[in-house]
């Protein structure tokens, strides 16, 4: 087993990053879950945002209930990203990175990754269904190349960490 890496001062500032990212993301979702059954009364939706009683006004209303249905869905898929950049964070401040854990931690992001964007995908479309130039939707959803990066680049990543370890496990062999 190799030894520790050098010490970083990111590894600790990414250790509480994600710890306090966790947290967050919980109470995020605890937020909407409160925001579901306990705030918002249809009046209330209308009232916020300027509606008057139509069709139009409870497509609206059902469009931002869907959302916030879907938001409470993406909770625990950050939760599956957080867990496993945490604990591949662990394996670099043990010195040990190049692991099949890892790789397969990274698969898993990678999927994650994948389903937050196809959820925000899901969530730009709502947004244009219920959206009208009386009564604009203005809420950041929907095709996002940076994101699609991001799920491309995990993959990469992932196949890279798997591609390493069986290098190092060759070269423990013929030592």
């Amino acid at each position: 087993m190799p030894s520790p890496a050098p010490s970083s001062a990111a590894l600790p500032i990414a250790h509480v990053a994600l710890r306090t990212l966790i947290v967050l993301n919980w109470l995020y979702g605890l937020a909407i879950v409160v925001l579901l059954t306990v705030m918002p009364t249809e009046q209330w939706i209308m009232t916020s945002l300027k509606l008057s009683p139509s069709p139009e006004a409870d497509r609206v209303i059902f469009g931002m209930h869907a959302i916030a249905v879907l938001g409470i869905v993406t909770v625990p898929v950050n939760y599956l990203v957080l867990k496993r950049l945490l604990a591949i964070v662990e394996t670099v401040r043990a010195g040990d990175p190049f692991v099949a854990t890892n790789a397969r931690r990274l698969q898993a992001i990678g999927w994650a990754l994948l389903a937050l964007q196809l959820l925000s995908l899901v969530i730009g479309a709502i947004v244009e269904v219920i959206s009208t130039p009386a009564h604009p939707i203005d809420i950041d959803a929907g095709f996002s190349i940076n994101g699609w990066l991001a799920v491309l680049f995990t993959f990469l990543l992932a196949r890279v960490f798997a591609e390493g370890t069986h290098l190092r496990e060759d070269l423990e062999g013929t030592v």
